[in-house]
């Protein structure tokens, strides 16, 4: 079936031919998804840094995420039956509230294994710097009454 497509664009007619402009404009909307996407599910619409440094680096993080986001898309697609759809924007949205499971199992498959919980809450939990006391053991401690031996 031929679909008709109306372009409204400032192109010069003469450079374009009009199967030319229904590939340009899919191009573009398919940019526009993805900034969008950028924006809403990585939030990069607004950093809460000023430093040029650190926002590089969550654009850089953001961005392999998208590229592992779509990679695994392809591989979801292709174990799928045929008829399933999956909207960009709905992938995107499953793929981040999946994300810890995500690195688990790449994890696990990749032979790493994390120490155990309670391992790792004991490590987390400790004081970073032993020479460096926290304020309230300070405190706690100033305020007691000192043994004499």
């Amino acid at each position: 079936p031929h679909d008709y497509h109306l372009y409204i664009t400032n192109l010069p007619r003469e450079e374009f031919f009009p199967a030319d402009l229904g590939t340009l404009y899919r191009c573009r909307w398919e940019v526009e998804t993805l900034f969008r996407e950028l924006k809403t599910q990585y939030e990069l619409d607004e950093f809460d840094t000023s430093s040029p440094v650190v926002v590089e680096i969550l654009l850089y993080a953001a961005l392999l995420s998208l590229l592992v986001s779509r990679e695994l898309l392809d591989l979801v697609s292709e174990q799928a039956d045929d008829e399933i759809v999956f909207p960009p924007e709905r992938w995107a949205a499953t793929f981040r509230s999946h994300a810890q499971l995500i690195l688990h199992e790449l994890g696990e498959f990749l032979g790493y294994s994390p120490p155990p919980l309670l391992e790792r809450l004991i490590e987390d939990a400790q004081k970073i710097h032993q020479q460096r006391p926290i304020l309230q053991e300070t405190l706690a401690t100033a305020t007691q009454p000192r043994c004499e031996a």
